[in-house]
């Protein structure tokens, strides 16, 4: 979740992957983070599949835009069979042909229509939030509003990820723009607290553990991540700023799925997506991957899962029209490079 748009810039490349012949495969492109650490909770799920349709799921993980762009070389002799990104990519796979419709019969009706593409491309499959984090030894509590981090008392105590470099620092600025109501009050409020900015970062999951020795005080992150690091960082906190109209709010960065248009195991493709997004899976994002469920008919009982209800208790949540953050994406980064001089 960490890199929306490291996709776009970075210099890995994806091996050559043919899809293995015969209906006894099917082959995931996906964003990176769930395959992570073990248990994870893709192989776990991968494996419960295989064992309950006999069919073998092939796995190839990149870069949120690397996936995208992997599809859109392979159109013509297409490869995947499911994509798995993140906004805006899931947006721009969309926009480009690269996705066909489905419908997943038994988890539609449990997932929010502000969530999932209304022409049925894509559906979230697991959910994640933007939050910020604070040094809790060295504050007493945490700013209340996005005006307080503008202090004398932060100067070059807060750092935030890269817009256009990572993922969590592009849903900052997105979050900025939402809560002042305007690009133009945002980005003058983005110039504002560039003084009491260090510096760029390409990476938001760094800035966890200089918030933790107190060499900065504030940092941005999300909750699946920033959740999964308490344990080894016991002094950072989750908290929202309140917007000059005094609401603390966020917004799902979710993992989207899709079935890929020409995938070449179409049926084990939906077969696959099915089960990813049955009731039984779903569960299970919470223990293993620190992640919130796409189903709001799912309601896990781990502490992972009660500590995630609890981190965005009393915040106000927006759904962003993605669309339109694909569209206005290029002059808002270019508006985030002008204000700041970064």
């Amino acid at each position: 979740m960490r890199f929306i748009l490291a996709g776009l810039l970075a210099l890995f490349a994806l091996g050559a992957t043919p899809a293995l012949a015969g209906s006894g495969v099917v082959t995931v492109y996906s964003a990176d983070g769930l395959h992570d650490g073990s248990p994870n909770w893709y192989q776990t799920e991968f494996d419960a599949f295989t064992r309950a349709t006999g069919i073998k799921v092939q796995y190839v993980e990149g870069g949120s835009g690397v996936v995208v762009n992997r599809v859109a070389m392979q159109r013509h002799n297409q490869q995947a069979d499911v994509l798995v990104t993140l906004p805006p990519f899931i947006q721009q796979a969309a926009a480009e042909g690269l996705l066909a419709p489905y419908i997943p019969p038994r988890a539609a009706p449990h997932i929010l229509p502000a969530m999932h593409d209304k022409r049925d491309l894509y559906w979230p499959m697991l959910n994640d939030y933007l939050n910020f984090i604070y040094d809790s030894a060295a504050l007493p509590a945490p700013p209340a509003s996005f005006a307080q981090l503008l202090a004398p008392k932060f100067s070059g105590k807060i750092q935030y990820s890269t817009p256009g470099e990572a993922g969590d620092g592009t849903a900052v600025m997105l979050e900025v723009l939402h809560a002042f109501g305007s690009r133009k009050a945002g980005f003058a409020y983005l110039a504002q607290l560039q003084k009491n900015n260090v510096g760029p970062s390409a990476s938001t999951g760094r800035l966890t553990a200089l918030v933790n020795k107190g060499e900065i005080y504030v940092a941005n992150g999300d909750v699946q991540m920033n959740l999964a690091q308490q344990a080894d960082n016991r002094n950072i906190r989750i908290f929202y700023p309140a917007g000059p109209n005094g609401v603390r709010s966020t917004f799902a960065i979710p993992y989207d799925i899709a079935l890929v248009a020409g995938a070449p195991h179409p049926a084990a493709a939906r077969k696959l997506i099915d089960f990813l997004l049955s009731r039984q899976a779903q569960l299970q994002i919470s223990r293993i991957a620190y992640g919130y469920p796409a189903r709001t008919d799912v309601h896990p009982t781990d502490a992972n899962f009660a500590a995630f209800q609890a981190a965005l208790k009393g915040v106000t949540i927006w759904y962003p029209d993605w669309t339109v953050v694909l569209h206005a994406l290029k002059a808002d980064l270019a508006a985030w490079h002008q204000a700041t001089g970064s």
